[in-house]
């Protein structure tokens, strides 16, 4: 692809647009901060070190691919980028036909080219059960993708060939990908992002080591305006978050709501984020948000197995972000942190598992460090609020 080349050299700015639906796009289920698009960038920059990137998310939830058509040209082509990367059919699978489909992907591509950018087309991820998807309908609508690929000579990222590989190979990983039965969690779009990346440039790269974005940018805001501070927070973090900001700014006014876990199964902890979480909010809009909410899902909430695990404790965290783009912060506490017993057990590892997926920040104890729990967050906060 002539991309590469512009790459390579680093000469100038080289601009890659992510067209599609809510899973291109920037929502809950990669923590509200970043998305496939912006991992793509971070694959490509990784194989070209000089590079000059711009990424461009044009990523809207519940659009089929006739919505992206319809915005194409301002949304993306506006912004003249050299590379179109396009990824619909989740949603045209339930309320589109295939003939439209492929034809709406056509003159996307068409117009794309036109405009002298590239386009690159993705096949769907696989999903968990859903009646009105169902998974031999968006196995067809995949193959259109690969049909149109072919006969457009545009390059195509099997993004539904690699989960039905994942899943093969291992269906507790292929679960570890989602953040719910149709959309990737953050893990999920680092294999988004790597496919691509492979597509573009014939050469592999890996993302697994990357961790979330650090720092809390509404917090940080907050304390510079010296505007007060709304904190929800599961205990004892709850008694731990004034203190520690506190330390470092002594003139933080924080408020913080208790969020009861006592008792509390993971069921219900999740009916529980969802009553106060973003539908509830939306739902209600006389409903205060939060500036941070702590999740310290204690080890002694669990599910009768390890999907009934994954699926509460992914909502937990899923009610407890903005829809959308982040509106507040949030942190997740692993069990280790609060309770040193919980170190090397499983309820330990299946957290992070699923805290790793979602693309939260989150303080660790390492092996051997017996420091209380507010010793912890209050470093881990430091870190996370430098300059």
């Amino acid at each position: 692809m002539k991309v590469n080349e512009a790459l390579a050299s680093g000469e100038r700015v080289v601009k890659i647009a992510g067209l599609g639906d809510s899973i291109t796009g920037v929502y809950y289920h990669t923590g509200g901060r970043r998305a496939w698009t912006e991992m793509l960038g971070l694959a490509l920059q990784r194989l070209y070190p000089q590079a000059k990137l711009e990424s461009i998310n044009a990523g809207i939830s519940g659009n089929i691919s006739a919505d992206g058509l319809r915005r194409l040209d301002k949304d993306v082509l506006a912004q003249h980028p050299d590379l179109v990367v396009v990824m619909f059919g989740m949603n045209d699978v339930a309320r589109s036909t295939p003939e439209a489909y492929e034809q709406n992907l056509r003159q996307i591509v068409g117009k794309c080219r036109v405009a002298g950018a590239e386009v690159v087309l993705c096949t769907p991820n696989t999903i968990g059960t859903d009646p009105s998807r169902p998974m031999d309908k968006l196995r067809a609508h995949a193959d259109i993708v690969r049909r149109l690929a072919a006969e457009l000579q545009a390059p195509l990222a099997d993004c539904f060939a690699a989960y039905e590989a994942v899943s093969q190979r291992d269906p507790r990983e292929c679960t570890a990908l989602m953040s719910d039965n149709i959309h990737p969690n953050m893990r999920g779009h680092k294999l988004f992002a790597e496919v691509m990346a492979e597509t573009i440039t014939g050469r592999k790269v890996s993302l697994a080591d990357v961790g979330p974005l650090p720092g809390l940018p509404h917090v940080t805001a907050k304390l510079a305006a010296n505007q007060p501070l709304r904190v929800v927070a599961m205990p004892p973090s709850d008694t731990l978050i004034a203190p520690a900001l506190q330390a470092l700014r002594p003139d933080a006014q924080i408020h913080v709501d208790r969020w009861e876990t006592a008792g509390l199964s993971l069921a219900q902890l999740e009916a529980s984020a969802k009553a106060r979480g973003w539908m509830a909010m939306r739902d209600n809009p006389d409903l205060p948000k939060p500036d941070l909410v702590i999740l310290a899902i204690p080890a002694a909430a669990q599910a009768p197995d390890f999907p009934a695990f994954y699926h509460h404790y992914t909502w937990i965290l899923n009610w407890s972000l903005s829809f959308g783009k982040a509106e507040w912060d949030a942190i997740a506490i692993p069990p280790a942190v609060t309770d040193p017993t919980a170190a090397g057990t499983e309820a330990q590892a299946n957290a992070l598992l699923v805290i790793q997926g979602q693309d939260l920040p989150y303080p660790q104890r390492a092996d051997g460090d017996t420091r209380a729990a507010g010793e912890l967050l209050a470093e881990f906060l430091r870190q996370q609020l430098q300059p």
